[in-house]
C-alpha cells in the first residue's frame, strides 16, 4: 500500500484530505506544523508527501528544501497564494506539483495518480545518457556535465533539459512543454516556462562556448544538437 504524508495546519484541511485518501486506499499519516512534518518525512518510508507552503514553526518552502537533501520523495505543495512566482519558488526548491487553495479533491488525487503512474513507467533502454558536443546528460542519475564540468540542476531544470534534449533539433511549444515536464496545464500561465529557460540559460548557455536553447519565434524552444546538425 502506498503511504501518503499530509503536513497541513488546517486541522479540518487535513483531516479531510486524510479521509479522502484513506478512501482511495492509501495509507496516510498527517503533521500539523513544520517541524513535526520534516521529522516524520525524514523518519518515514512515505511515497508521496502533500506539503503546505504557510506551516507554523518552519515554512513548506524550508520543509521541502531540507527533505530534498535527503530524499527524491515526490511532493505536492499546497498554498493560498496564486502567484506564478510563488510556483516557480516552490518548484525550484524541489517540489513536484503545486496547487492552490481552494481546490477539488479530485484534482489532487488525479495528480497525485499521475506522479504514481510517472513513477511506475518503465525507463527506457538506450535513452539513459546523452551526448551533444561536450555536454553529457545522465537521465538514471540526474546529473549533466559540460566538459567534465558538473552543472548544478533542480529537479525540475533537469527534467526540462531531459525534455528538450530527447527532442533535439526539434520547435516544441511552451504547452508542450508545461505538459511534459509539469505534467499538467497552468491554465495559460505559460510564462513560468520562460522562467524556467533563462534558469537553464543562466547555467549553460551563458557559461560556456556553446549555445544550445535556441528561442523559436511564435513558437517556443528548440534545444540545437551539436552531434546532429
Amino acid at each position: 500500500m502506498q503511504r501518503i504524508l499530509v503536513v497541513e495546519d488546517d486541522v479540518k484541511i487535513a483531516r479531510f484530505i486524510e479521509l479522502e485518501l484513506k478512501h482511495e486506499g492509501f495509507e496516510v499519516e498527517t503533521a500539523n506544523d513544520g517541524r513535526s512534518g520534516l521529522e516524520k518525512a525524514l523518519d518515514g518510508n512515505f511515497d508521496l508527501i502533500v506539503l503546505d507552503i504557510m506551516l507554523p514553526g518552519l515554512n513548506g518552502m524550508e520543509v521541502c528544501r531540507r527533505i530534498r537533501l535527503n530524499s527524491e520523495v515526490p511532493i505536492i505543495m499546497l498554498t493560498a497564494k496564486d502567484d506564478t512566482m510563488d510556483k516557480v519558488m516552490g518548484l525550484d526548491f524541489g517540489a513536484d506539483d503545486y496547487m492552490t487553495k481552494p481546490f477539488a479533491i479530485e484534482e489532487l488525487l488525479a495528480r497525485i495518480r499521475r506522479i504514481f503512474r510517472k513513477a511506475a513507467s518503465p525507463a527506457q533502454a538506450n535513452t539513459n545518457l546523452f551526448n551533444s558536443g561536450k555536454l553529457k546528460i545522465d537521465y538514471n542519475q540526474y546529473i549533466a556535465f559540460y566538459d567534465q564540468t558538473p552543472i548544478e540542476l533542480t529537479k525540475t531544470e533537469f527534467d526540462l533539459l531531459h525534455y528538450l534534449a530527447e527532442n533535439r533539433n526539434i520547435a516544441l511549444t511552451r504547452e508542450q512543454i508545461l505538459d511534459k515536464v509539469w505534467g499538467y496545464d497552468y491554465f495559460g500561465e505559460t510564462k513560468i516556462v520562460d522562467v524556467y529557460i533563462r534558469y537553464l540559460r543562466s547555467k549553460i548557455d551563458d557559461c560556456f562556448s556553446t549555445k544550445f536553447i535556441h528561442t523559436v519565434r511564435g513558437v517556443g524552444y528548440l534545444f540545437k544538437d551539436e552531434d546532429h546538425k
